[in-house]
C-alpha cells in the first residue's frame, strides 16, 4: 500500500477516538485517526507521527494520521491497511496459487473480508490488524473485540464444514518475536482462537515492511495461541 502526500507531525493529545491534535509545519492541526481502538502506547505526547494531506470540501479535517514512531519502531496504525495489504499480498501469491479472489463476500449471515478458491477448495479469509507490542512481543486484541471472537466461530464452523478457513494477523511493524492472543484483555477472543486452531483454521501472522507512506507485508511471524 502506497499513501501520497505524507507530512511529519508531532502528536499532542486525542480528545476522542476520532480525532486528534498535532503539530504540523509549526500548527496544531485536527488529524482523522484511522484507527478507533485504545492506542494509548502508541499516541503518547510528543510522539514523532506521520500524516496524509488529503484536503476536500466536504471533509472536517485536512489529515489523516498514518503512523507512529514508538521507540525505534515505525508502526503503521490505520486501521483499514491491512485489508488493502493482504489483498495485494494475496494477488502476488502470499498463499501460493488461488483463483476468483474477491473482497467482502457474504456466506450465509456472515460477511467475510475474503474468498477464494485453492487446491479446488472455496476459501473464506478474515484479516485482524495488529498495532499491540510489548519489547518485541505483539498480542491482538488491544481492546475486547466481540466481533472477532464471531468472525473466529464463524471460520472454525466452515472448517469443520469441510471450507478452507483462514485468519490473517497483519502486524504492522517488523522484526517482532511472536503473536500471541490478548488473554487478560480479551479471554473469549483467545478461547475462540484456540478452538479456531484446533478444528482447522489456518491461523497466520505475518509482519509488515512500514515506511511512512507505505505499508507492504513481508515476512512470517511464530503466534503462540495456547
Amino acid at each position: 500500500m502506497y499513501y501520497p502526500n505524507i507530512v511529519p507531525g508531532v502528536f499532542r493529545s486525542r480528545p476522542n477516538r476520532f480525532i486528534a491534535y498535532v503539530e504540523i509545519n509549526g500548527r496544531v492541526e485536527t488529524v482523522h485517526v484511522k484507527n478507533t481502538g485504545r492506542c494509548r502506547e502508541l499516541l503518547t505526547p510528543g510522539a514523532l507521527v506521520y500524516c496524509q494531506h488529503c484536503p476536500a470540501p466536504a471533509r472536517k479535517t485536512r489529515y489523516d494520521l498514518i503512523a507512529v514512531v514508538k521507540g525505534e519502531r515505525l508502526i503503521n496504525m490505520d486501521s483499514q491497511a491491512p485489508n488493502g495489504a493482504a489483498g495485494e499480498w494475496l494477488r502476488q501469491g502470499g498463499l501460493g496459487e488461488i483463483t476468483r479472489l474477491r473482497p467482502e463476500v457474504k456466506h450465509g449471515d456472515s460477511r467475510f473480508d475474503f474468498s477464494f478458491v485453492k487446491d479446488g477448495k472455496t476459501c473464506f479469509l478474515e484479516v485482524k490488524g495488529v498495532t499491540l507490542e510489548t519489547n518485541g512481543v505483539c498480542a491482538f486484541p488491544d481492546a475486547p473485540t466481540v466481533r472477532g471472537a464471531k468472525h473466529l466461530r464463524e471460520l472454525t464452523a466452515l472448517a469443520k464444514a469441510g471450507y478452507g478457513a483462514y485468519v490473517l494477523f497483519v502486524i504492522q511493524m517488523a522484526d517482532v518475536f511472536y503473536l500471541q492472543p490478548n488473554r487478560d484483555t480479551d479471554p473469549d477472543f483467545s478461547q475462540a482462537l484456540a478452538e479456531a486452531a484446533a478444528n482447522g483454521v489456518n491461523v497466520i501472522a505475518m509482519d509488515c515492511a512500514v515506511e511512512p507512506d507505505a505499508l507492504t507485508i513481508r515476512n512470517p511471524v511464530q503466534t503462540r495461541i495456547s
